[in-house]
């Protein structure tokens, strides 16, 4: 619900002129209308659509299209003429401005370096594209001075007034441009700078979209000229690349050149050290890179094998000799039957047997004959095995040979142990020794080879680029500059625009002058609560103005009456107008002169009746009234002076209402500096809570003490006022507080009281 407040005596003539038709007469006495007693009834109503005028339309800020056409129709003159008078001038300016031409060359960056004139480790490898950043950096390339001054030598381009303007004097009117700082005085710069200036005027370099290509373009009033020197561009680009690659390669040798006899000393002293070491520690490298303690201890160990396997053999040799001869066995032993002596045995042996089966086909067993021949093969057969144990027994002094010559080497052995043992250290410190060696040794090797290659590129002259020519500039018969049709367009239609636009602003000026009050409302008010205020001398009205859209004004004395209406009443159609406004009530500070506990009280009530369709927090700065304290679900949670100090986060000094959705934020516990409230800080915090919640109350209490920027900065005033000031005083409050930056202000009636209070409130007649 929401009341209309009116103000009496001299504000009657603004309120009526704000009014379009009076329904119903006013009696002559409107003195004693304005301080009868009014009535107050709450009711639902649907108010009809208002009748809204011409003249309506136009106090209330609309557009009237007729009238501005009118205008520029009336006022063609001052469009007319400035379009033309453009027209002529842009159309003499193009003809008189000296024309120049533009030649354009463009370069390929591909990376064209030769596969074979790369390192040998490099030429497996594929080199990676050119990235945007890449062109870009060989656009700049491009754009150097370097480059620049070798262009402007080569075509003897500050030789050529064109480039030079001091060569054929400078005009007056670039000489009072220059005394007035709108241009630069060239009699101020040295020639260098003065052709340097008008080339890179002229010269545009740019990377094509997507691809890398880069365009060069060059003007000149000279066609030829400008061709020639955007193929000198592209020409000495390619020429400061080879030459930058040229002189890498020979920094690079001649940096190679110095490492490479530096280390050519150090592999020398490091083999000297090493082979001084080996000597003096006996560790001489013998056959497969060993040292000769190292060889001994393994031909020692071969040979102790081989004795052991030989004594091995020679005792299981004549073992076995022994177990023929024990049996009565024949001897098959191959040492035995390989004898010479019991080869030719044997033979005989074979042939007495012979004789004797001859014999015996004819003589008996008693036969002398048979019995000289039977005692021969038996002699054989001694003489056999005589053999054989010898050969046993031979045997047997080869394996104890063999076995003596075991200890002997195995004691050798014992020894090169010991003896290698005892050089293990100076062995550990050889090893180190020739390690660094060959690591000096390897590092000499590769920069051998790296210096090979770079003297090779350094010796070549056509040394490859990055980028190569695909399209030469030509001769271009067409001037680029300038660009007449466009210009003479540009210029006509610009100031067709600006002539009307001028006309058009005018009459918007005409036709929204300042009025005392303009309103404008919908075509169809919805069903809502009313209240309406019946006096007993109705006052003059438009039924199309409605009494709630007109601004409260402040209290008038002779126009305060007591009602039924409570400050409740009064805070809840405040807590609707805020809530109606939106983002332009996003932040209301709350201040006055009540006292604190008033102040605060009336903040908790209206950010009550707000955090129940929203989300409302209330920031206590003023700090005089234990009530936030008290309503808080956390009396002893920090505050606004913790969080400036570092000592509590947003998270700990919001907290919430006891009866309610309300969240609270206070100034600080109990004995805090006051000062912390002045710190820029606090407009951030105030800052991050609205971009959190949907309204945010700032309890001010006096503000005697608070910067005016954290209270008025796109913030609504709502003005607790003491119940014994003076309308007077409340008027000059209220447009005090416009003036110091506040965007809209709203001045209560009185205090809310608390629970115990039993004053009625009073309400202004409408």
């Amino acid at each position: 619900m929401r009341l209309a407040f009116w103000r009496a005596g001299k504000d009657k003539a603004v309120i009526a002129r704000a009014v379009s038709k009076p329904k119903a007469e006013v009696a002559p006495k409107a003195d004693k209308a304005d301080k009868a007693e009014v009535k107050v009834e709450p009711r639902i109503e649907a108010r009809p659509a208002p009748i809204v005028t011409k003249q309506a339309q136009v106090e209330a800020g609309d557009i009237d299209l007729h009238a501005l056409g009118a205008a520029l129709a009336r006022k063609r003159g001052w469009i007319v003429v400035p379009t033309v008078l453009a027209l002529v001038a842009s159309i003499a300016a193009v003809n008189l401005v000296t024309p120049r031409y533009k030649s354009e060359s463009r370069i390929l960056i591909d990376g064209r370096e030769n596969v074979f004139l790369r390192p040998n480790s490099d030429r497996a490898e594929e080199r990676q594209a050119l990235d945007a950043e890449a062109v870009t950096s060989q656009v700049q390339l491009v754009l150097s001075r370097d480059l620049a001054r070798e262009i402007i030598r080569k075509n003897k381009l500050a030789e050529r007034p064109e480039f030079d303007p001091v060569l054929q004097g400078v005009s007056p009117l670039k000489s009072l441009a220059a005394m007035i700082g709108l241009g630069r005085d060239p009699f101020s710069m040295t020639p260098e700078e003065r052709v340097l200036d008008a080339y890179y005027e002229r010269l545009q370099a740019y990377a094509v979209d997507k691809s890398r290509v880069i365009v060069v373009e060059f003007q000149s009033a000279d066609s030829e000229l400008a061709a020639r020197v955007a193929n000198s561009i592209a020409d000495g680009y390619l020429v400061l690349q080879q030459a930058v690659r040229q002189e890498q390669a020979k920094n690079a040798s001649q940096w190679l050149a110095g490492e490479i006899e530096s280390l050519r000393k150090k592999v020398s002293e490091a083999e000297a050290r090493v082979e001084d070491f080996r000597s003096k520690s006996s560790l001489f490298i013998g056959t497969n890179n060993t040292t000769l303690s190292n060889q001994q201890m393994g031909e020692v160990n071969t040979q102790l094998n081989n004795a052991r396997s030989m004594k091995a053999d020679a005792e299981s040799k004549a073992r076995l000799i022994k177990e023929m001869l024990q049996s009565g066995k024949p001897i098959e032993a191959a040492e035995v039957l390989n004898s010479e002596l019991v080869r030719r045995l044997s033979e005989q042996r074979v042939t007495l047997r012979a004789q004797l089966a001859e014999q015996s086909s004819t003589l008996l067993g008693n036969h002398p004959r048979i019995k000289e021949l039977k005692a021969q093969l038996g002699d054989l057969d001694t003489q056999i095995r005589d053999e054989a144990s010898k050969i046993s027994r031979s045997l047997e002094n080869d394996a104890r040979i063999a076995s003596g010559r075991v200890d002997g080497l195995t004691v050798s052995l014992e020894q090169l142990k010991k003896q290698a043992a005892s050089t293990n250290g100076q062995d550990v410190q050889l090893r180190a020794l020739e390690r660094e060696a060959k690591a000096q040794r390897d590092l000499l090797e590769t920069y051998l080879a790296k210096y090979r290659e770079a003297n090779t590129r350094e010796t070549i002259d056509t040394a490859p680029t990055d980028g190569r020519i695909i399209s030469r500039a030509i001769v271009s018969n067409t001037p680029a500059y300038p660009k007449k049709l466009p210009i003479v367009l540009i210029a006509t239609i610009a100031t067709l625009l600006l002539s009307s636009g001028v006309v058009v602003t005018g009459e918007l000026l005409r036709q929204t002058a300042p009025r005392a009050v303009a309103a404008v409302f919908p075509a169809q008010a919805p069903l809502r609560q009313e209240v309406t205020v019946q006096p007993a001398v109705a006052p003059a009205f438009d039924p199309g103005i409605e009494p709630a859209m007109v601004e409260r004004a402040p209290l008038q004395p002779e126009m305060t009456t007591d009602t039924d209406v409570t400050e409740f009443t009064e805070i809840e159609r405040l807590a609707e107008d805020l809530r109606a406004a939106g983002a332009a009530a996003k932040k209301v500070t709350v201040l006055g002169t009540a006292p604190g506990e008033a102040i605060t009280l009336s903040t908790l009530t209206l950010a009550r009746h707000l955090a129940r369709e929203a989300r409302v927090v209330v920031v206590d700065l003023a700090a005089s009234s234990p009530t936030i304290a008290a309503v808080s679900v956390d009396a002893s949670a920090p505050g606004l002076a913790e969080l400036m100090q570092g000592e509590a986060s947003f998270a700990q000094v919001i907290t919430r209402d006891k009866l309610s959705r309300l969240h609270l934020v206070m100034a600080g516990r109990p004995g805090f500096d006051r000062s912390l409230l002045q710190s820029p800080r606090v407009t951030l915090a105030i800052d991050a809570l609205l971009r959190a919640y949907d309204h945010v109350l700032i309890d001010a209490g006096s503000a005697s003490d608070l910067p005016a920027e954290l209270l008025t900065a796109h913030a609504r005033a709502v003005v607790v006022p003491d119940a014994a000031m003076t309308p007077d005083a409340r008027t000059l409050m209220c447009e005090q507080l416009r003036a110091v930056g506040f965007s809209a202000v709203t001045m209560l009636n009185k205090p809310v009281q608390p629970s115990n209070a039993v004053d009625a409130p009073r309400v202004v007649a409408a």
